[in-house]
């Protein structure tokens, strides 16, 4: 976040205090072609989006007049949960765009505090979505019996993912404030502590956005796995406890859907978490790199991320088909 006027680069979360004061400045052309992508990437993840909250309420009052009540709609949940955080996220990239145009901070303090948050809030909602989603369809494999993913369970889950993902963000929400920038030139919107409180709090913000949940899902995947194996080569009598008390096969269509969400998760945040911890840990290493390499590295890992909220539709929308099976 803190960097000087001249130099946008969005989207950074632990640019050190050390950061150049005098940058040069990206090439027009760069600029306006990180801003039209960026605008085409924030147009069409809108766009899908809204098209899946549009499907999940169209599907859920049709079954409504078929009198299956509330319920069908609280089973859609989930899907809902992650449709909206990345609504939310793709709000916040007209103010990038315009904050790559213009010298310093525009939208005032309040604007500083909200939108720059809102990254943090947005990303763990939707892996701690994600992970409520894929214990819902382990504990649903590997104990049919014993529990059940009602649409209670489904909102209560989800409240949770949020709660946490509020927690989690208020530290940098507090933080922030206005900077005058060292050049004279407009504001910067920084967050005020030091290098080692944001080390430390970056470096939590990974554990439970990309490390945690990572370790947790590919668990339950990896078990998942090897129930499925199961379920294919030995039968039901293999184990001399019946069929009744025996892990039902899983729904290969349905992990596959959810596995494919949190692997694009995976695949567009992670390298953007890898740069963000870079001049942390790694400070020598990046002054080795020009400031206009770092702009464009930057600029392209964060277009990465807004590509994850247009690809997640396309999950999304072939999910919805497949909620039933989340009850």
């Amino acid at each position: 976040l803190k960097n000087p006027p001249s130099t946008p680069r969005p989207k950074n979360l632990s640019a050190p205090s050390s950061s150049p004061s005098v940058s040069p400045s990206p090439s027009f052309a760069s600029t306006a072609l990180f801003c039209s992508l960026l605008s085409l990437l924030s147009l069409l993840g809108i766009t899908g989006n809204l098209y899946t909250l549009v499907l999940l309420l169209r599907r859920s009052r049709v079954r409504r007049r078929r009198g299956a009540g509330l319920a069908c709609c609280l089973t859609r949940i989930p899907v809902l949960s992650l449709a909206l955080a990345d609504l939310l996220y793709l709000f916040t990239a007209p103010f990038i765009v315009y904050d790559s145009l213009a010298s310093g901070w525009a939208f005032g303090e309040l604007g500083c505090r909200l939108l720059l948050s809102l990254d943090l809030l947005t990303m763990h909602a939707s892996i701690f979505t994600l992970t409520a989603m894929s214990m819902d369809r382990f504990r649903a494999v590997a104990h049919p019996l014993r529990t059940s993913s009602s649409s209670s369970s489904n909102l209560l889950r989800v409240t949770l993912a949020w709660g946490l993902a509020v927690a989690l963000s208020l530290p940098m929400m507090i933080t922030l404030h206005l900077e005058d920038g060292e050049d004279g030139e407009g504001q910067l919107c920084v967050p005020a502590w030091d290098e080692q409180s944001s080390k430390a709090y970056l470096s939590v913000l990974f554990c439970t956005s990309i490390l945690g949940p990572g370790l947790a899902i590919g668990g339950l995947y990896a078990t998942l796995g090897r129930l499925y194996w199961v379920s294919q080569t030995q039968p039901a009598w293999a184990n001399g406890t019946g069929a009744a008390c025996t892990p039902r096969a899983p729904k290969p269509k349905v992990l596959l859907l959810i596995l494919g969400i949190v692997l694009a998760f995976w695949a567009c945040f992670l390298p953007f978490w890898i740069w963000q911890l870079l001049p942390l840990y790694q400070p020598d290493m990046l002054r080795t790199i020009p400031v206009g390499t770092q702009v464009t590295v930057n600029r392209i890992l964060t277009g990465l991320t807004y590509g994850n909220s247009c690809v997640n539709p396309f999950f999304y929308t072939l999910l919805t088909g497949k909620t039933r099976q989340f009850k």
